[in-house]
């Protein structure tokens, strides 16, 4: 499972710096709700393997350096990559949960008790959220 986040994580930078590559890492973090450092490591390790480039700016009257993440092809490739693979978890679990819901409303409706493998299930996914 922490890999999984560790995708999506990875996947909500890529979409967020496709919108607006100005974004501080602050407010990715905050967008993200992850710790800055962590912002910090995703967006170095993007940066290694080509998905961003990195680049430095500032205005004359500002003493502040300013920073833009630039999408490369690689990381829009990525991006792509990792909205597919997402959809298709998304698409399973629906398929999986929609499954459940009719066993639940079939035995409700013909009033006997739910399956016990149908209840450790749903058990299973409220503590999943």
């Amino acid at each position: 499972m922490p890999e999984q986040n560790l995708k999506e994580d990875i996947l909500n930078t890529l979409r967020l710096l496709s919108a607006d590559e100005s974004l501080s890492q602050r407010d990715i973090s905050g967008h993200l709700g992850v710790s800055l450092g962590k912002t910090n490591y995703l967006l170095k390790s993007l940066a290694e393997k080509g998905f961003l480039k990195i680049r430095n700016f500032t205005s004359r009257n500002q003493k502040i350096k300013k920073v833009k993440y630039l999408l490369t092809k690689q990381g829009l490739e990525e991006k792509v990559n990792l909205t597919y693979h997402f959809l298709k978890r998304k698409e399973s679990e629906y398929n999986r949960i929609k499954k459940e819901w009719e066993q639940l409303t079939a035995c409700a409706a013909a009033g006997q008790p739910p399956a016990e493998n149908s209840v450790k299930t749903a058990n299973n996914y409220e503590r999943v959220k």
